[in-house]
């Protein structure tokens, strides 16, 4: 899109392509000729439900989905809010109390459990932690899941609830004479020590040593729990559940928070992980790998190797020579059209192509859309210049005999004028360069000659009209 951004500035075509699998495309940009790149956008991708990924999964994509989501929470995103809760405290706290929802809640409970309960000191900590959370994971959830929701349960319509293509789920019983538990462990809490900045002892990587120290680790028998809301409804958007009394849990887990802060030592901060999978030593596949593969085994779903996992997780797609030269062929017949010039619309040609069906299919651009407003029309292309370093209020009225009311100027990210603020009427008298450097406190290279506003407007009927960017040449 920046790309897409400056060839319409600048008013250079842009020959787009890309490949993926067997599948490319190519799409030609061409000034005053077709709409530009960012004109049209990609349907968004298909995702599964959120209630199928969180409670009833039923196939690998599922759990990997779902692993690769925790993986972000709890070893990215929690320690990130963590790191802004000790930045400032006293804002962090306005802002949660501020948002009052259910959102605000999970959040303040994840960074209390980081600083309070789950607050690793020593590698035996985060050995603990992960031990604990395979419990949590792969035990207690399907335990309370299959508690809210039996074997013979049935829906409202009174059709079987565990019907396909839910499939019922069975806990899991950790076992240290089990590889891949251990193997869970080990990847869970190496990278938990690292996010409280813990280095890994020397045993840490023996299966057997690591054994003896998972088998210290107390677990709590599992109690079901009466009342819990599992999501179900495959268009709900969150988890969270939102709850009346949101605003005063909220100032209850911000007071706790604070007593947290006090407990810890000056400086004290988090890393925050962020999935990277192509370092085969990082632990970071090992860990999605083993949490969904010991998802899938509680749903009685077959597992996948490490090298699968990450082509899923990592949404790896292989690159196929023969799409890339077929794409780079195509855009290289367009090129020459642009080079040669004087063609119309109707001479260039995007294409998309899937060689496994085999399927080619080309069609001409889409020109520009027209906006018209009165006897006047322009397109995304175009470009209104103004001669000579005029005021403000010259500019308004420059607009204003053109049928145009404008409400709102800025350049770059700096708001020059706005008809609801009163300050902004002094500025009426002032020059747009003079005003801009002002606003924007920058200074006009000598080399430049012009400065780029844009202008929203409406017209006497106060509908919008979208206008050409305004370039003020002042030298």
């Amino acid at each position: 899109m920046y790309m897409d951004g400056r060839c319409l500035y600048f008013q250079k075509p842009l020959l787009e392509s890309g490949t993926l699998g067997t599948k490319c495309n190519t799409q030609m940009v061409i000034p005053h000729l077709t709409e530009n790149y960012g004109a049209s956008r990609d349907p968004p991708e298909k995702q599964a439900p959120m209630c199928t990924v969180h409670s009833f999964p039923h196939n690998i994509d599922h759990c990997l989905t779902w692993a690769r989501s925790e993986f972000e929470g709890i070893l990215e995103k929690t320690p990130d809010e963590v790191n802004k809760f000790l930045a400032n405290p006293s804002e962090y706290a306005s802002a949660m109390k501020a948002a009052g929802d259910a959102q605000a809640r999970d959040l303040l409970e994840r960074v209390i459990d980081c600083l309070d309960r789950d607050k690793c000191d020593t590698f035996q900590d985060c050995v603990t932690w992960a031990r604990l959370r395979f419990e949590d994971y792969f035990s207690d959830r399907v335990k309370q899941l299959t508690y809210t929701f039996p074997e013979d349960a049935v829906t409202s319509g009174g059709a079987p609830f565990w019907s396909a293509p839910k499939r019922f789920p069975q806990p899991l019983q950790f076992s240290t004479r089990d590889a891949s538990h251990v193997d869970f462990i080990m990847a869970a809490s190496i990278l938990r020590a690292e996010t409280f900045g813990i280095p890994p002892p020397d045993w840490a990587k023996s299966l057997r040593k690591l054994a003896e120290a998972i088998d210290e680790v107390v677990v709590p028998d599992f109690v079901p729990k009466k009342g819990v809301n599992i999501v179900t409804d495959e268009k709900a958007t969150s988890l969270s559940t939102a709850s009346i009394d949101d605003a005063v849990v909220i100032n209850e887990l911000v007071a706790k928070l604070e007593e947290c802060a006090k407990r810890l030592p000056p400086g004290y901060h988090m890393n925050a992980i962020q999935f990277e999978k192509d370092d085969d030593t990082n632990f970071h596949i090992d860990l999605i790998a083993g949490l969904a593969n010991m998802r899938a085994r509680n749903y009685g779903i077959p597992e996948v190797d490490k090298l699968k996992a990450k082509f899923i997780a990592g949404r790896i797609i292989p690159a196929i020579a023969t799409s890339t030269a077929l794409a780079t062929g195509l855009v290289c017949l367009e090129l020459y059209k642009v080079l040669s010039g004087g063609h119309k619309v109707e001479s260039y040609r995007n294409t998309f192509a899937n060689l496994s069906l085999p399927l080619f299919s080309m069609a001409e651009p889409v020109p520009p859309k027209v906006i018209r407003h009165g006897d006047m029309s322009w397109t995304v292309w175009d470009r209104w210049a103004i001669t000579g370093n005029i005021t403000l209020r010259e500019l308004l009225q420059w607009l204003k005999d053109k049928g145009l009311n404008a409400y709102s100027i800025s350049c770059g990210n700096s708001l020059l004028y706005n008809s609801l603020f009163p300050r902004h009427r002094d500025r009426m008298d002032k020059k747009m360069v003079d005003l801009a450097q002002d606003v924007t406190k920058l200074e006009v290279p000598s080399y430049r000659r012009h400065v780029d506003v844009v202008v929203a407007c409406e017209d006497d009927e106060d509908n919008d009209i979208d206008i050409p960017l305004i370039s003020i040449y002042f030298r």
